[in-house]
């Protein structure tokens, strides 16, 4: 919860507080936060592709005797790799990886950019920020491009790294990629293993409520209903965010 990179937690809102049995802050006017980089996830941030998402392991799971509400259950936020071996871990992870990545890209229907993204994109220095998502380079690409924005030219995905979040190794590879220490980065997610792993990042976790509720997002250091009111000022090498967090 940094007002500025190297500053003790705080908001600039003189009337907010902070909640010691709660991981966000608990304000009712708005905040600045001061950082140089910003880590996007993809699905729930930038573009909404639930309903593929849930057509796309459903079809998986009926093909491999999986329960389908099973499967879109722990799918969410978590690497194609994990998934399928969290659940049919007797089979080819990378073969089937191929099965699952072939008919998510099949399926590119209802995938749209989210309130607020398209616009706060065009604020910002394209190198100052990138996608850290659990999607497989080939998928973002797709949705990122189907939402109708620009795709990065280097982005995190789920073969850059060998561990998936909640461990922080996907936003610590963001910051690198960035150029900058993680705890000048904010991170923007949307799952609860997302936030976690933001935080053990040692990044500032803005959580939108697109996708899980506050409770289970109580690793993010912020809450925000999606990133329609959040504004981005450039000055001097470093980027100021303006938003007012969800009241708790």
């Amino acid at each position: 919860m940094r007002q500025a990179i190297g500053c003790p937690p705080r908001a600039s809102a003189s009337g907010a507080r902070y909640n010691e049995n709660m991981a966000f802050l608990v304000a009712a006017s708005p905040v600045t936060i001061r950082c140089k980089g910003i880590l996007f996830d993809m699905d729930g941030i930038l573009i909404s592709s639930l309903g593929s998402v849930e057509r796309s392991w459903s079809r998986w799971a009926q093909m491999r005797g999986v329960a389908p509400e099973r499967a879109v259950a722990i799918a969410h936020g978590r690497r194609a790799v994990e998934t399928i071996a969290a659940l049919r871990p007797d089979l080819d992870v990378d073969a089937e990886l191929k099965v699952i990545e072939d008919i998510e890209l099949a399926d590119g229907k209802d995938i749209h950019a989210l309130p607020g993204v398209v616009r706060l994109l065009a604020t910002l220095p394209a190198d100052r920020w990138t996608v850290v998502t659990s999607a497989t380079e080939r998928i973002a690409r797709m949705r990122i491009a189907a939402g109708g924005m620009a795709v990065p030219e280097r982005l995190v995905t789920s073969e850059t790294v060998t561990k998936g979040k909640p461990d922080p190794a996907p936003f610590l590879a963001g910051a690198k990629l960035l150029g900058f220490a993680p705890e000048e980065c904010v991170v923007f997610e949307d799952s609860p293993s997302g936030a976690r792993a933001g935080r053990a990042a040692r990044c500032t976790v803005v959580a939108t409520t697109f996708s899980h509720s506050a409770k289970a997002l109580e690793a993010a250091h912020y809450l925000v209903s999606d990133l329609t009111a959040v504004k981005v000022e450039t000055e001097g090498g470093e980027l100021t965010l303006h938003f007012t967090p969800r009241a708790a």
